[in-house]
């Protein structure tokens, strides 16, 4: 009798799912069919070159659309999204950090979409809860390090982010300038977020003492590391573990011990999409395995945030823990991260100089 009723209750669930699936299975169907009848479809990609590329690629290959896509930091689409105010030259935004994201949302410049696949997250925070942006990675920020010339200088290999400001790092630590990359900002918040305002624009002051060079992308620190042209480098973990798979053997990756914060790779759709129905399956396509599971063959090692995709391998061997972080506050970063951008570049007033690179 019991199994009786086990069978009758599996039954009955099983049956009521059919119609929900019949209904998504549909829907997707009309979309693919109404992309294709666009033809076609334009990206902004904020991710690595190579990463974008293979994506895009895919997607071409899926559903026969013509992909165009543009390699930008987030920063920059921001500016040109902002500039074309309403009128987007691209259709979709593709990687980098949610906090520029955020910025445009609130300027009312990405289309708002409710996603099918995203039944597929992990968990609701890696998506916007009014369906601005959807994340499709997770990155940990912290630094790499070149310890053959800390060795070389007789310098210990810093453990967290007070340390970056002791004198003896002067001159060694590179970041990422926040006019142009979502990376700086999510450094910006999380200093906000973890030592409180007034405090954090003050330990800004400090580190710029020890900066060399502002970078316009987040990646960019960590692709100096291995050469030794970068002594310290803040960004993104994955990044360095991409520098030391090419070969650099000389980099350490560090986790602060006083903690920190993580990036969600998002994906989004523009308001104003010349190809609406390409940008809808385009999200649809990033919250699958098709789109996420190519990125570690492309030298792109972020932890994926999808349950049905597969983590790279190459984190979980440097010992990464995606989980050791602080709990981000993404409304205050959603309200404020204009706001904090400018009181840092106030409290640094005439510091901000040319080290800050945009080109």
């Amino acid at each position: 009798m019991k199994k009786f009723l086990v069978y009758l209750l599996t039954a009955a669930l099983v049956l009521g799912l059919v119609p929900a699936m019949a209904e998504n299975d549909a829907y997707m169907q009309e979309l693919v069919q109404a992309a294709q009848a666009e033809g076609e479809i334009v990206i902004y990609g904020s991710s690595e070159e190579a990463h974008v590329a293979a994506v895009a690629k895919k997607f071409e290959e899926l559903y026969g659309i013509k992909t165009y896509f543009t390699r930008l930091s987030t920063g920059e689409v921001q500016a040109k999204i902002t500039e074309e105010n309403g009128n987007p030259s691209a259709d979709v935004w593709f990687g980098g950090t949610t906090d520029p994201y955020n910025e445009v949302a609130a300027s009312g410049l990405l289309e708002a979409y409710e996603a099918k696949n995203a039944v597929n997250l992990v968990s609701d925070m890696y998506k916007d809860k009014d369906g601005y942006w959807y994340g499709i990675y997770k990155g940990i920020l912290g630094f790499m390090v070149n310890t053959e010339e800390l060795e070389r200088m007789n310098l210990p290999v810093p453990e967290g982010w007070d340390d970056l400001v002791k004198p003896e790092y002067k001159g060694l630590v590179w970041m990422s300038n926040p006019n142009t990359a979502g990376t700086a900002k999510l450094i910006i918040n999380t200093m906000v977020q973890m030592k409180g305002h007034d405090e954090a624009m003050k330990y800004f002051v400090e580190l710029d003492k020890n900066i060399a060079q502002y970078t316009k992308s987040g990646s960019g620190p960590s692709k100096k590391v291995g050469i030794g042209e970068c002594v310290i480098g803040i960004g993104f973990l994955h990044d360095g573990i991409t520098q030391i798979l090419m070969g650099y053997d000389n980099i350490k990756l560090v986790i602060p011990k006083e903690g920190t914060s993580f990036e969600v790779g998002a994906t989004a759709m523009f308001k104003g999409a010349k190809h609406p129905n390409a940008a809808k399956l385009w999200i649809e396509y990033c919250l699958t395995p098709d789109a996420v599971d190519i990125a570690k063959e492309h030298d792109a090692y972020q932890f994926l945030v999808l349950s049905n995709a597969t983590q790279p391998q190459q984190a979980v061997d440097f010992g990464l823990d995606p989980d050791n972080v602080i709990e981000y506050d993404f409304e205050d970063a959603k309200k404020n991260t204009s706001n904090y951008v400018k009181d840092y570049f106030d409290a640094l007033g005439a510091a901000a100089d040319d080290r800050f690179k945009t080109e």
